[in-house]
């Protein structure tokens, strides 16, 4: 969707098809019909914006096939969807029955990452719609911290920077421009969107930016104002904004908030808690590792990184965490000017909630998801964005 800034600019609002993992373009293009212009339906809009998520081995193709990527550019129009950003932080695999740290692999100090982001930005390049210029690709924040020594650090920078130079090429070639966003996440090389100041200032290159996750923002405790306040004087653009919300737990002592935690402790993909303490931020990298050892203090709130659909927050004790995702979007597009321009809801976890919250079927699962899109729809226009046909 798209909706007009009282500044005059367009903000375009997509949501993340990793919520529909697709290995293949065989199996990206069923996804439009299947998932996507459903969802379409039933938001009643002409045209929906889509966060495409392309494996390595669809991205290969795509890359590689003119043919190929003419054929889902024109899928694409038929089912009247558009594209101008992508999710490029899953590599391979997301529909794996165990994510978990895998989805770190390939980093940033591995040349198949900057391979596989270079080949999305062409993609990009064509997939664009005729009247827009610019797209962005979202990307793992380097890397996991572990292992992640000086040398794979100087590594990851040089990427960086050869990463520019590549876009910089392809702007010059095509006459469009592709940004990519490292996106901070708990427990990875950048967690928190003040350590994406250091690199993002060293790279120092206006096609790289930050992706301010919502639900990251909110597990690592980040206040968005004072974090935004601290992008804009360090230079740093946001890029994309993924809003999304994380789990909250006001009283993690109480036996029963924990029954209601462990209910999201699940195998496939990392539930990074954090809570705040006197000497700073502590955590654990999985819910489960918070909820069965005694490592995490539970004198304060947790929260966990916990995709919750926006419009569905957990029952009573829990809570999410969305009131972060209202106050970031006032910062971000109730200005006199957007602090960004393109919006993703991004809900993957849908298969990985509580069995009793989790869709029955894919009509199921396309009101939800309709049902996202509409909230954030009326979040933007709460300040005074227009939403265009």
């Amino acid at each position: 969707m798209r909706l007009r800034h009282p500044d005059g600019s367009t903000v375009h609002l997509a949501y993340s098809t990793n919520a529909h993992p697709a290995e293949t373009l065989e199996e990206v293009l069923a996804q439009l019909g299947t998932h996507c212009a459903a969802v379409r339906s039933r938001l009643g809009v002409d045209r929906l914006g889509i966060g495409l998520w392309l494996a390595h081995n669809a991205a290969r193709t795509l890359d590689t096939d003119v043919r190929a990527l003419s054929a889902l550019r024109t899928e694409l129009d038929r089912r009247g969807l558009e594209v101008v950003t992508l999710n490029g932080f899953p590599y391979e695999g997301f529909g794996a029955q165990q994510v978990k740290y895998r989805v770190y692999q390939p980093d940033w100090a591995d040349p198949q990452r900057l391979a596989h982001t270079l080949a999305l930005a062409r993609i990009l390049t064509r997939l664009l719609p005729d009247d827009v210029a610019e797209g962005s690709i979202s990307t793992l924040p380097l890397a996991w911290r572990t292992a992640y020594g000086p040398a794979r650090a100087a590594r990851a920078q040089a990427a960086l920077s050869e990463l520019a130079e590549g876009l910089d090429a392809l702007h010059a070639a095509t006459g469009r421009s592709v940004r990519i966003a490292l996106e901070p996440e708990p427990g990875c090389a950048v967690a928190t969107c003040a350590d994406a100041i250091g690199p993002l200032t060293a790279a120092g290159h206006p096609c790289l930016g930050l992706c301010l996750d919502t639900c990251h923002l909110a597990t690592s405790f980040e206040d968005p104002q004072t974090t935004l306040a601290a992008l804009t004087a360090a230079g740093v653009g946001v890029v994309k904004c993924q809003l999304s919300a994380a789990l909250h737990a006001e009283h993690p002592a109480r036996p029963e908030v924990r029954a209601a935690l462990a209910a999201f402790d699940e195998p496939r993909f990392l539930h990074q808690t954090r809570t705040p303490t006197p000497a700073g931020l502590a955590g654990t990298d999985d819910l489960g590792e918070a909820l069965h050892t005694h490592v995490l203090p539970d004198t304060a709130p947790w929260r966990a990184h916990f995709h919750i659909p926006l419009h569905a927050p957990p029952a009573a004790p829990l809570t999410s965490t969305l009131p972060v995702l209202e106050t970031a979007l006032a910062a971000l597009v109730g200005g006199p000017r957007p602090l960004t321009r393109h919006l993703e809801v991004e809900t993957y976890t849908w298969q990985a909630l509580p069995p009793e919250l989790r869709p029955r079927d894919v009509p199921q699962l396309a009101d939800h998801i309709a049902a996202e899109l509409a909230l954030a729809r009326d979040l933007l226009t709460h300040h005074g964005l227009k939403e265009l046909p």
